[in-house]
């Protein structure tokens, strides 16, 4: 009879202490990446027009961009400067005074030239930049809203100059090789979000990433039930730019679609692109932010 008392007792401090538990260390409610609102962060960039460099398009991109982020409480600056004889302006975005130990990448320029249409007549305009452009940015902005205060210090990065190689006085990746050559600080990794929008959403281990810091993020996805979109197979070396970050010795990831159809032409618009698309990749970043104020999950220089 006493051992059954006992029983008893223990089971009911393991009831009060388990309510204890639950009403002073419930964790924080799960964060959820919105991809209806980075959608709309899509539409509205594609309102401006073609953000090629050095247009009114470009320019009015900025100030949205700046407005935006100022909104979620980060503090924005445009790093002003000159590659190949070309100007440069990339927007860094910081929260709070310490160095960021992780940046996220995204360019938001769009290409002069639709080269790769089918249709000659349409190869020398200008590409929408739905997916190669706006889609990534429209990620990082959707983060910027959501991030919790308490995570390791990020930056968020959006690059000019990316997508103009192979035109004459151009060359790819301009605005990332300028900011790693002036930059301030050193990350310990670097996250590269390019043409993460398209519908038919296939993801493959980029050959340059680092493969620490990709095991890392393909196995987020996985846990999410992402694994169809992140497919953990290697297949593609690109240049992005993640490059220069790795060149200066910084582990950096390129999470890229490459196989996406309208790549440099005309039809790379809002119709190709997916709110779904725009969440798995969002929520797959989010969580691996989250977890790295862990020591087991931090990438280490």
């Amino acid at each position: 009879m006493k051992k059954n008392i006992l029983l008893l007792s223990t089971a009911t401090l393991i009831i009060a202490a388990t309510g204890a538990y639950v009403l002073f260390f419930q964790p924080r409610e799960p964060l959820s990446f919105n991809g209806n609102r980075a959608f709309e962060d899509v539409e509205k960039q594609l309102s401006f027009g073609p953000r090629t460099p050095g247009s009114s398009s470009h320019q009015d991109f900025i100030e949205w961009l700046m407005s935006e982020l100022e909104k979620s409480g980060w503090q924005s600056s445009i790093q002003q400067g000159e590659m190949m004889g070309n100007p440069v302006k990339n927007i860094l975005a910081l929260r709070g005074e310490e160095s960021p130990e992780i940046i996220l990448v995204a360019h938001y320029d769009s290409r002069f030239f639709a080269d790769n249409d089918p249709d000659p007549k349409k190869q020398s305009q200008p590409v929408p930049g739905a997916n190669d452009g706006a889609s990534g940015v429209a990620l990082l902005v959707e983060l910027s809203r959501i991030l919790p205060d308490d995570t390791v210090p990020i930056g968020l990065l959006f690059t000019d100059a990316e997508d103009n190689g192979r035109i004459s006085g151009w060359d790819w990746i301009l605005g990332a090789r300028y900011f790693v050559s002036t930059m301030p600080f050193r990350p310990r990794a670097v996250i590269v979000v390019d043409m993460i929008g398209d519908r038919d959403l296939n993801i493959y281990r980029e050959l340059n990433s680092d493969p620490v810091l990709t095991s890392q993020i393909w196995d987020v996805a996985k846990s999410l039930g992402y694994e169809a979109h992140f497919i953990n197979e290697t297949k593609h070396s690109i240049i992005d730019d993640h490059l220069p970050f790795l060149e200066a010795g910084i582990p950096s990831v390129d999470i890229i679609d490459i196989e996406y159809p309208y790549w440099h032409t005309t039809e790379d618009t809002l119709d190709k692109i997916s709110p779904n698309s725009l969440a798995v990749v969002g929520e797959t970043l989010l969580q691996w932010l989250l977890m790295q104020n862990t020591n087991d999950t931090q990438i280490n220089n």
